[in-house]
């Protein structure tokens, strides 16, 4: 305080450095302490992360909805389990693609059938770089269509090319961490995501040439 008043008295301020965001395990950690402030952060960092990439996965946003928050409650309840040191992304993943892979086993039990029109606004967002602000109203219709018929090809991929091909090039994790998530050898997430983007190759350029697209 003295260092204050007196750099005050000569006219200059103190010099004040920028507070550090606090990271996911930090967060974690203070969680695991019973701050419910932490875990409101990182409820707001990851709820939409979540959502998309299940509903992805899925293609069920209102399912989607739910497992996100079933995701938190674990993390919550298993709160005291956290391992200092882990990234918290490969636990929140884990634990929300299990939970999805586990309605997709109840509904494989129970089936519904989902037309493309339902699986992609049950999705949420659009896949990145389709849109154009500028785009007139058929320019849009038109993409839409696209969206559509992408995302049904997508949904129609087997879970474990779609699972690694939405953790990568969807919610941008690393191969790495796309690795730890689904618990795999990081050769095997490679050959996953480079199947599934062929498999997505094929398939679309098989709808364009039926003239679908």
């Amino acid at each position: 305080m003295k260092e204050k008043d007196e750099l005050t008295e000569k006219g200059l301020r103190p010099i004040e450095l920028p507070q550090m965001e606090e990271t996911d395990e930090e967060l974690m950690e203070k969680v695991g302490l019973g701050s419910g402030r932490a875990f409101k952060l990182l409820v707001e960092r990851y709820d939409g992360r979540i959502i998309n990439t299940v509903a992805r996965f899925i293609g069920d946003r209102d399912a989607a909805q739910e497992i996100a928050q079933e995701t938190f409650l674990r993390i919550y309840r298993h709160r005291t389990r956290y391992r200092k040191g882990s990234r918290f992304s490969t636990w929140i993943y884990t634990i929300a693609l299990n939970l999805a892979k586990n309605e997709i086993r109840r509904r494989v039990r129970r089936p519904r059938h989902l037309s493309i029109d339902e699986i992609h606004e049950n999705s949420g967002d659009s896949f990145p770089g389709f849109r154009d602000p500028a785009q007139s109203p058929h320019d849009l219709a038109e993409q839409r269509e696209l969206e559509q018929i992408v995302q049904g090809v997508l949904a129609k991929l087997p879970p474990k090319y779609r699972a690694a091909l939405v953790l990568r090039d969807i919610e941008g994790l690393s191969y790495e961490e796309v690795a730890d998530v689904l618990d795999v050898p990081g050769g095997t997430v490679r050959s996953r995501i480079n199947r599934a983007r062929l498999l997505m190759r094929n398939r679309l350029e098989s709808r364009m040439k039926r003239g679908d697209i």
